[in-house]
């Protein structure tokens, strides 16, 4: 795993300027590639591309980079790992297209590829995670990828004003930031999006003009035609509806042994290293399958690693330590405090280069810090949620909205006008008294947020405000009214896809690049470890999207059992008395934190002379949720929290613009 930058200039330099500029851009990575570093340049092309290395496949100097291919034609940088590169490979030798190998890294087997059979059909070959940038010296084109699912990032721009102008790209925001031409005007609309979601979503990022190259997208540009051309090689969209139109035809135990075989594949390949290798652990469904499959292909017992809170219902690391023991793993566990867990919050901004909320980013980073310690790349359980139903959201919105719908839309209105009139506090005062039920307590909330979803106009719309973090964020940003572009609309969606099938497709497009993997990719590699995600493999993709919903959410007696065939490839390591129960998030006590130990960091962020100084956010609102939340007659954890990451970040953006760059000269 590495970092990747560069550029492509319009504006004649010398080489000592470009290479000073390189180093700069690679230094600001240096955490996503602490081994080595390398730049390149071919100032008369106008191209300068750098790279920091973090070895894990070939540590040799063979897998230094940038890298040539063996013609020169083309010269790339690397982001990622090609699990099958030792097939392409062979692949290559047996149809004599492979050149004089002078290493054994994936790097060299990606340029040989590109030479052999072109860009677009050699990613197709391809299994793996990656961003890359290259550079073809016969066309003199920039080209940028980035992996299927959006494992890895890439961010792209041009920057600078008349003759003097560049396209930047890079692994992080940081690296673009180093370059001496970089703007970093605020995007409001992005800024509006970001509150919506707790993270810039899409293609958008927080600074105006510069954008995230999107899942399974190529990119060209060049100095002729500076207008990126953007086209998908790879599309999930595509790929669920030819599964639900071709779907798997046999039994559930057929479907069963296929989903084992593929996942175990999937594990195996992605535990070739040449570098200790580990895994995460929370003791839940995704991360124990994924060790199970690892332990079982293993000849010694693999490193596992989990965090523990004292408080219950954040602690899930007895549940892991139980599925360590059964399934023999060397298990590393600690127990946190809270003063070292709140130690944390303080690096946030640095760490996600652009405002990131949510508060999962939290233990993330310190589980992957604990694990860093010992290996240097983790296998994790990320995307089986949104690939096999394991969100209890999926069905609560589709039973809402079957409820809802069966109301004339004028009458839904009326009733919210109604639910806006009630008191919340009063009504969720009633909880407290003793011949209620508990499920009384916070009733006021409830009704509030019936009342926000009554006018849901189709499923798509109902679930967007479900997983709001701000219901109207244009009331909250000061000059933006634009409204969030809905990842349903770019959803090539059918009569073939049944509602809960439209929501794990959203989720899948949006919600896990733009904030799942965003949360995992920054929080490791800020710490130079590597993670993986095997549920992410395209194959596992395709047979998942194949399989019947009823494989995925199974009805037992009154209650519905999500990732039920993920669970009976499972439970053939694992009993099932170990892993069964509530599912239960990544998550820390925040809404306390605010109201204590973070008291007074909030509130000098949150004080209404600095929101008004700033000059991005209306301080009304916040200030009326936060009186709110510290009286604890309201919860606005999350809300709140996004508040506080913006205005973390951008202290440190401000005092950043104070750091002197290197001149163009």
């Amino acid at each position: 795993m590495c970092g990747i930058s560069g550029f492509l200039s319009e504006n004649a330099m010398s080489d000592d300027i470009v290479i000073g500029i390189l180093k700069s851009m690679n230094d600001s990575i240096r955490h996503r590639g602490p081994d080595a570093s390398g730049v390149w340049c071919d100032t008369k092309a106008g191209i300068g591309l750098g790279h920091t290395r973090l070895s894990i496949i070939d540590l040799t100097n063979a897998g230094s980079q940038p890298m040539h291919s063996a013609t020169g034609r083309y010269t790339i940088v690397f982001n990622g790992e090609l699990y099958n590169h030792l097939e392409i490979r062979a692949q290559l030798n047996q149809s004599s297209l492979s050149p004089e190998w002078r290493g054994n890294s994936d790097t060299e087997t990606l340029c040989a590829g590109f030479e052999a059979w072109g860009i677009k059909e050699m990613l197709c070959r391809t299994i793996g995670m990656f961003a890359i940038g290259i550079w073809d010296r016969q066309s003199q084109n920039l080209t940028l990828v980035r992996d299927r699912l959006g494992e890895k990032p890439l961010y792209y721009g041009w920057q600078g004003v008349g003759s003097s102008r560049f396209f930047l790209f890079g692994s992080e925001l940081s690296a673009l930031n180093a370059h001496p031409a970089f703007g970093d005007e605020i995007d409001r609309d992005a800024l509006r999006n970001y509150f919506q979601q707790m993270a810039v979503p899409g293609n958008q990022t927080i600074y105006h003009g510069i954008y995230k190259l999107q899942p399974g997208s190529l990119l060209t540009v060049s100095l002729r035609s500076p207008k990126p051309e953007i086209q998908a090689y790879w599309s999930a969209s595509d790929t669920a509806l030819r599964g639900l139109l071709n779907p798997f035809q046999g039994t559930l135990l057929e479907a069963t042994n296929s989903l084992e075989i593929l996942l175990k594949d999937s594990v195996c390949k992605q535990m070739v290293a040449d570098a200790p290798l580990g895994a995460f652990l929370s003791g839940g469904v995704d991360s124990s399958t994924v060790v199970a499959l690892m332990q079982a292909q293993s000849s010694s017992p693999i490193r596992t690693f989990t965090i523990g809170f004292s408080d219950p219902k954040f602690n899930e690391a007895h549940h892991a330590k139980a599925v360590a023991d059964h399934l023999g793993t060397k298990h590393t566990q600690l127990y946190l405090s809270e003063k070292e867990v709140i130690n944390v919050v303080s690096s946030l901004p640095k760490i996600y280069s652009e405002p990131f909320a949510d508060s999962s980013q939290i233990p993330t980073f310190i589980v992957s810090a604990l694990a860093q310690q010992d290996v240097k790349v983790s296998l994790s359980g990320d995307g089986a949620d949104e690939l096999f139903c394991g969100y209890g959201r999926y069905a609560t919105t589709e039973r809402i909205w079957r409820q809802i719908s069966r109301l004339p839309i004028t009458f839904r209105r009326k009733v919210q006008r109604l639910t806006h009139l009630i008191p919340v506090e009063a009504i969720n005062s009633l909880g407290g008294l003793p011949f209620l039920p508990h499920n009384f307590a916070k009733l006021g909330d409830r009704l509030e947020k019936l009342g926000t979803l009554l006018d849901s106009q189709s499923i798509s719309d109902l679930y967007q405000k479900l997983n709001s973090n701000w219901l109207n964020p244009e009331e909250l940003v000061i000059g933006t009214n634009k409204s969030l572009d809905s990842i349903f609309d770019q959803m090539k969606i059918t009569s073939d896809f049944s509602a809960i099938e439209i929501l794990m497709l959203s989720d899948l497009l949006k919600y896990l690049p733009d904030d799942i993997l965003t949360k995992v990719d920054r929080a490791s590699m800020s710490i130079g470890l590597e993670t993986r995600a095997p549920f992410l493999d395209h194959r596992l993709v395709e047979l998942a999207w194949s399989l019947p919903m009823k494989y995925k959410l199974h009805p037992e007696g009154n209650k519905l059992t999500n990732k039920w065939i993920l669970k009976e490839v499972l439970y053939r390591y694992v009993p099932k008395e170990i892993i069964e129960r509530p599912k239960m998030g990544f998550g820390v006590p925040i809404a306390s934190w605010l109201r204590g130990p973070l008291r007074d960091w909030a509130e000098d962020l949150l004080s209404e002379d600095r929101l008004k100084r700033d000059g991005y956010l209306h301080a009304a609102p916040i200030r009326k949720r936060w009186s709110e939340h510290l009286s604890g007659r309201r919860n606005w954890q999350n809300s709140l929290w996004s508040v506080l990451m913006f205005q973390a970040w951008l202290l440190q953006r401000n005092a950043n613009r104070h750091t002197s760059r290197l001149k163009l000269c």
